[in-house]
């Protein structure tokens, strides 16, 4: 498994902090610290302007609590939010910094793209460091420094890091600075121990969906080794206790899945400085406070959810009453939907359509917002790219990765930009069906379908993004069904090899309820432990089922 994965050596596969690549490696990252350095020496006031999610949250939270420690006497964040101000460092949230009087700002998961709002800062005669991971655009802006694995010249060996990650190596650069200037000693400050901040780079790498790298997984690893101790802050602490997650049995997935929503829902709904404030909070009955509101919040998300993909549903279904197939590149729009909301509905639909999905927003008279995801073999902030260049002027504003980008245009522009995306996509995927297709890890023997296989699995990696947890397939007679939560298949499987029955269990089970009792099915699936009432026994993680019968 670890070999299709691209390990094959014990080396690719150590994950100690020690044999992370040095931060000088990193472009910009020696020069980053020298600002701050310099900063925390004449006491400066420092702002850091985040984005509104989860990778952003928890670089804020990084970023603020990392300077404290440092001795930083003047640090604080500011976070656009997403209905009044859009994406980045824009002039306006520049004119909204100006009251607290920055003398140094610096950009977290964000900045890259914000040309205008750097030069509007460094109008003001700030300092303008940016902390960013997102691809550049043609135009670079003028800022004091720039830290980005992305940015033009950078060498650095991982180009996949999280925002979080990024600022986690200005932190360790800042460290060895202060440490040649003999500052701890001359502030009588005991040096941090800057592992202390690797629950919040775990949290943001998992929840911002970038490649698990090697670098990214040691990084998140090490994150998990200290949740898994109890070495955790009070407002994670209090995400993973609503969410019903046990510390010492943490796994990747339960960042990504339980704790990361309720983190996003506050951007998504309301304002990320609900989730940073829940980040940074010292005590642990204040951070039960804060957790509880993002708990609604996500539970508020989940609701509007529901009901856009239920639009969603109608108009896919109305599109292919009038048409065979489906666009190769598919835009969806509805007046009512939450723009907080169009990157998760993207997601869905992609997933069932299997195809490039961009999800829009109206938010104002003028303007609609968009959110892409991608699937393999078609980047799609290069594909934006090359329709903004072919029709100049109708994309206002876009950034964002390989799988998932966001965009702005005009809404008497969506006709011309539908179709010119659909175009566009055409010309990179060809003619090729666009279906799922399944990859797994091959058949599991008799005896390796056990509970002992599930056990080294779970905590053999930080499973994710690019680095996918392993699955199966198997051929099972399907014994019984029922349906649990109203859209769940829960099932029992008898191995025929050995007569044995495992319980599985597929969430969403829209497409395999109607198979019969008695069927022999072939199954992919992944190895889990069920907990239930101090019991544990294995169970299967059902991704597919096919009838052979």
């Amino acid at each position: 498994m670890l070999a299709a994965r691209g390990v094959v050596s014990a080396d690719q596969w150590d994950v100690s902090l020690a044999t992370l690549p040095s931060p000088q490696l990193l472009k910009g990252c020696s020069q980053a610290a020298d600002v701050l350095a310099d900063a925390l020496a004449s006491q400066s006031n420092i702002l850091f302007v985040g984005d509104f999610d989860a990778d952003g949250a928890t670089s804020t939270a990084l970023g603020v609590q990392a300077l404290r420690a440092f001795g930083a006497d003047s640090v604080d964040y500011l976070v656009p939010n997403r209905f009044e101000f859009g994406y980045g460092l824009t002039p306006a949230i520049v004119a909204v910094a100006e009251d607290r009087a920055p003398e140094l700002l610096i950009t977290v998961d964000n900045g890259i793209s914000s040309v205008e709002g750097v030069q509007a800062a460094k109008a003001l005669g700030w300092q303008v460091i940016i902390t960013d991971h997102h691809l550049p655009g043609d135009e670079i802006p003028n800022a004091d420094v720039i830290v980005n694995p992305n940015q033009p010249g950078c060498e650095f060996p991982s180009k996949a890091m999280a925002g979080v990650g990024v600022l986690f190596y200005v932190m360790m650069a800042l460290r060895v600075e202060l440490r040649r200037r003999k500052w701890f000693q001359q502030q009588q400050l005991a040096e941090p121990n800057l592992a202390c901040f690797l629950d919040l780079v775990a949290l943001g790498t998992v929840a911002d969906v970038v490649p698990l790298d090697r670098i990214n997984r040691i990084l998140v690893e090490q994150g998990l080794r200290r949740l898994r101790a109890g070495k955790c802050r009070p407002g994670i602490a209090a995400l993973l206790e609503l969410a019903g997650r046990q510390p010492s049995r943490l796994v990747s997935a339960d960042l990504g899945f339980a704790v990361g929503p309720r983190l996003n829902a506050a951007g998504r709904l309301d304002d990320m400085s609900l989730g940073i404030e829940c980040l940074l909070a010292s005590q642990a009955d204040a951070a039960r406070v804060l957790a509880s509101r993002l708990d609604e919040l996500n539970q508020e998300r989940k609701a509007i959810e529901q009901e856009m993909q239920g639009d969603a549903h109608l108009f896919l279904q109305q599109l292919q009453d009038q048409t065979t197939d489906l666009p190769c590149g598919l835009c969806l729009y509805d007046a009512s939907w939450h723009q907080g909301v169009i990157g998760i509905l993207a997601s869905r639909v992609k997933e069932r359509v299997h195809r490039p999905v961009i999800a829009f927003a109206q938010v104002s008279d003028e303007e609609m917002k968009g959110s892409a995801r991608s699937v393999a073999g078609l980047h799609v902030r290069d594909c934006l790219d090359a329709v903004a260049k072919k029709y100049p002027g109708l994309l206002t504003k876009f950034g964002g990765h390989a799988m998932a980008a966001g965009l702005s245009i005009h809404i008497e522009q969506f006709a011309l930009f539908r179709d010119a995306f659909n175009q566009q996509v055409q010309q990179i995927l060809g003619d090729a069906p666009m279906r799922p297709e399944i990859c797994t890890d091959g058949k599991l023997a008799a005896l390796e379908l056990s509970m002992q296989s599930a056990e080294d699995i779970r905590y053999a990696a930080p499973w994710g993004q690019g680095f996918p947890e392993p699955c199966f397939d198997g051929v099972f007679r399907l014994v019984n069904k029922r349906i649990v939560g109203g859209r769940h298949l829960k099932v029992t499987l008898c191995d025929q090899r050995t007569n044995r029955y495992h319980d599985g269990i597929q969430f969403n089970a829209e497409t395999s309820q109607d198979i019969q009792s008695g069927t022999e099915i072939m199954v992919v699936y992944r190895l889990d432990i069920n907990e239930y009432r101090g019991q544990r026994q294995l169970q299967l993680l059902i991704d597919y089922i096919e009838p052979l019968t």
